[in-house]
């Protein structure tokens, strides 16, 4: 299994001075970078392959992986777009997502409990699988993930009113992938780069893997576990507050 992170955005939303900006993966919580614990989190759920989708300040991820000393050094992609969208980073990571088994596509920007990683990398191989926590705010910020029955039918921030389905919940911002599911996914984000679509996120090109349904997904709830995406000031205070406190025991 083969995990890719996506790292290579600016962050301009957590309204950083411009000459202190750094990429959010090197937000520290506990001593310990963003990037540190994803790495961390991986190695513990026996994930050793990893790729870096790197942009924006790039060399400041690249002293951090030096200075952890990571055996095997994680393999490293460059978007030189990164201020477009991640569906353009993605494509970036083309080549290792199409290289074969299961893949882990994951948001790097997210502090979470570890055992939400075990959830994704649970059970059998060649699996394709989505993480919803049902305990969410409501408003057009978190991208919504809709179940009609056990199948995610919807996986967008703003949900049609006149969907129909039975369970809604938050996306976590990490995904499994088959093998013919990582390559299907590849083709998609193809597509919108060809297309001129470079600036749309690449939740949108798993939207569409989704609702072809010629790949099917399985759900893992895990609703009750601590997590946080940090895309504003705010998110940086409450994930000191609330959430590094549940992550401390681990």
């Amino acid at each position: 299994m083969r995990a890719i992170i996506l790292a290579a955005g600016r962050g301009q939303r957590l309204q950083q001075p411009e000459h202190q900006q750094i990429p959010k993966c090197l937000l520290r919580f506990g001593g310990k970078t963003l990037l540190e614990r994803h790495l961390l989190a991986l190695r513990e759920c026996g994930v050793s392959e990893v790729v870096l989708a790197l942009g924006f300040k790039r060399e400041l991820i690249e002293a951090e992986i030096d200075r952890m000393r990571v055996t095997p050094a994680p393999e490293i992609v460059i978007n030189p777009g990164f201020e477009l969208g991640s569906v353009l980073t993605v494509h970036t990571a083309a080549q290792p997502l199409a290289r074969g088994g299961d893949v882990l596509l994951m948001d790097a920007d997210v502090l979470y409990h570890t055992q939400i990683l075990k959830a994704l990398v649970a059970g059998p191989r060649a699996v394709n699988r989505v993480l919803m926590d049902r305990d969410f705010e409501a408003g057009d910020e978190p991208v919504k993930l809709c179940l009609r029955g056990a199948a995610p039918v919807e996986l967008r921030k703003r949900v049609a009113p006149d969907l129909q389905y039975d369970t809604v919940g938050e996306s976590v911002g990490f995904f499994r992938f088959d093998e013919a599911g990582a390559r299907r996914l590849t083709e998609i984000v193809a597509g919108y780069v060809a297309r001129g679509a470079s600036d749309m996120p690449h939740e949108e090109a798993v939207r569409d893997l989704i609702r072809e349904h010629d790949h099917a997904f399985d759900v893992a709830d895990v609703t009750g576990l601590p997590w946080i995406e940090i895309d504003f000031p705010q998110d940086v205070a409450r994930a000191e507050r609330e959430i590094l406190p549940e992550l401390e025991p681990e």
